[in-house]
């Protein structure tokens, strides 16, 4: 029985992180090919982060490689890209949906790659040999900052730019990985020159974020440009202006020895098929309708003529 949404975020990380051991299949009947497309063969272990669309995007995966009878472990909900990104790479998982831009920003925190092609390209020369990146989608989530509709009033903010001068003044919230990357608190300081009060901890773009920003115990925050938290109450995401997120193109990552090319050609179907105005409609459905993403994922996978 799939793994409903609810059950997910009742896992704790570091539970999570116990249960992900190393998938080991049968016996493979298939020759060279590592995975029977008629399903026998290892199964393909799909994964996820700890944030709710990125587990509904582990769900769609999942469900459009069962649909070309490939055999589907579940491992979504784990941890942050510092955890999973290691798992991939050792074999423990085999197909993550990644955000390129973010994926190439945690590879090379020097990386100056803007656009999806850019990216792109850079990525092919920074991902071992046992990686390989599939075909990107239309769909964007960006990390943004986004602040409350009075913040952004009071203080005149409309770009990341403009926080230079009252950052000192102001506490940001977001997941503990934000204080450290590039793509976050170290790179505001280097492309903005913007210097937070304090920085807190909080979950991955979550409620408890979401929480903390409208009552004030954070007055910045990292969300997510596709989160629904973000029209629903009046939040500002600030404009970055000097392309500190980078393109952020929905993309399956694999591990090359996992997956064969009928896994790819339902992977890439998938690629094919989302742009940002669907990904954002399914994760409202998720986060604000509180549908589970197992259902979310079957309908849509089914519209668009994936299943």
């Amino acid at each position: 029985m799939r793994t409903k949404f609810r059950t997910l975020l009742a896992v704790g990380s570091a539970a999570a992180l116990l249960a992900l051991t190393a998938c080991g299949g049968g016996d493979d009947s298939s020759g060279d090919d590592p995975l029977n497309s008629s399903g026998g063969g290892n199964e393909v272990v799909v994964g996820s982060a700890n944030f709710p669309e990125n587990v509904l995007l582990g769900e769609i995966y999942a469900q459009a490689l069962e649909a070309k009878d490939i055999k589907v472990k579940r491992q979504l909900n784990i941890g942050a890209r510092e955890v999973i990104y290691s798992q991939i790479e050792k074999g423990s998982l085999t197909v993550l949906p990644e955000y390129n831009g973010a994926l190439l920003a945690y590879l090379d925190k020097a990386a100056t790659a803007t656009t999806s092609e850019e990216v792109d390209a850079a990525l092919k020369q920074k991902l071992p040999s046992g990686l390989e990146l599939l075909n990107p989608a239309e769909a964007e989530d960006k990390d943004s900052v986004a602040v409350t509709k009075e913040t952004a009033a009071k203080y005149k903010l409309k770009t990341l730019d403009d926080l230079k001068p009252v950052a000192k003044d102001l506490v940001i919230g977001g997941p503990p990985e934000f204080k450290t990357r590039a793509q976050g608190i170290v790179g505001l300081k280097e492309k903005y020159g913007v210097e937070f009060k304090e920085f807190k901890s909080l979950d991955v773009a979550g409620p408890i974020t979401v929480s903390a920003l409208k009552k004030g115990d954070v007055q910045a925050a990292n969300l997510f440009t596709t989160d629904p938290a973000v029209a629903e109450n009046d939040f500002v995401a600030l404009e970055d202006t000097k392309g500190l997120f980078s393109a952020q193109n929905v993309t399956p990552l694999v591990n090359k020895e996992g997956v064969n090319d009928t896994a790819k050609e339902a992977l890439n179907g998938v690629s094919a098929k989302l742009d940002t105005a669907t990904l954002a409609e399914l994760v409202k459905k998720v986060v604000s309708d509180k549908q589970d993403v197992d259902a979310v994922a079957k309908e849509w996978l089914t519209t668009a003529g994936l299943s």
